[in-house]
């Protein structure tokens, strides 16, 4: 008749009729442990584990868990910026937001639609648009024009009919209120509407489009 040795066959320890899956094959604290107290628990009477190895094994153990809760104290800080920065968003509508730049592009061809907020009804006004080296390129004229959001076409010509090459072309008004006092105003300064969210990202609406957060280099009150 045959013995077997059941204490020295690998697979008589842990040996179940459950499946245990792993999909991700990253052993956390608590697999470490187990596997520590199975070693353990089969070692051979006769000799024993080595204590200098159960400390280095017991000191990883530590560093593992010491790293699992950093990993989570990172993951709850990082959902309290996101917090924080959804909140800070929404906090901005009412106020006035810059995309920090006065210029536009225009494309090779076809013309070009650009925004200008009016905070105050224009009586008159000038349209002026220059080019990189600030010269002037094309100014029009405008009458009475409502507070708020108005928008402009611009054929991409000069104040001669030339077309002029694609890049970027500043953009400022200066009109008249119905109280006779003059003001101004320019590309890219709007008032925030509203706020989408994509995931956690927010997006700020200035005028008729949605800018990302990030786009926005100041916020201020109007």
């Amino acid at each position: 008749m045959e013995i077997t040795d059941t204490l020295n066959t690998p697979t008589a320890i842990g040996t179940t009729t459950d499946t245990v899956e792993n999909p991700d094959g990253i052993l956390g604290k608590d697999d470490f442990l187990q596997l520590l107290l199975i070693e353990l628990q089969y070692q051979d009477p006769t000799d024993p584990m080595d204590s200098d190895k159960i400390l280095t094994q017991t000191a990883e153990l530590a560093s593992l868990e010491a790293a699992d809760n950093t990993n989570k104290a990172l993951e709850d800080l990082s959902a309290t910026l996101t917090q924080t920065s959804s909140l800070s968003a929404i906090s901005a509508i009412g106020k006035m937001g810059s995309l920090g730049t006065q210029s536009i592009f225009l494309p090779e061809d076809g013309d070009t639609t650009f925004e200008l907020y009016f905070p105050q009804e224009a009586t008159a006004g000038t349209v002026e648009i220059k080019d990189i080296n600030g010269n002037s390129v094309r100014t029009f004229d405008f009458e009475s024009l409502p507070s708020g959001i108005n928008a402009f076409n611009w054929d991409g010509t000069d104040d001669s009919g030339n077309r002029l090459p694609s890049g970027s072309y500043s953009i400022e008004a200066n009109y008249t209120t119905p109280t006779g006092e003059s003001e101004w105003t320019t590309f890219g300064i709007y008032p925030i509407e509203s706020v989408r969210f994509e995931g956690s990202d927010a997006y700020l609406k200035m005028g008729s489009q949605y800018y990302p957060l990030d786009y926005v280099v100041e916020i201020y009150e109007g």
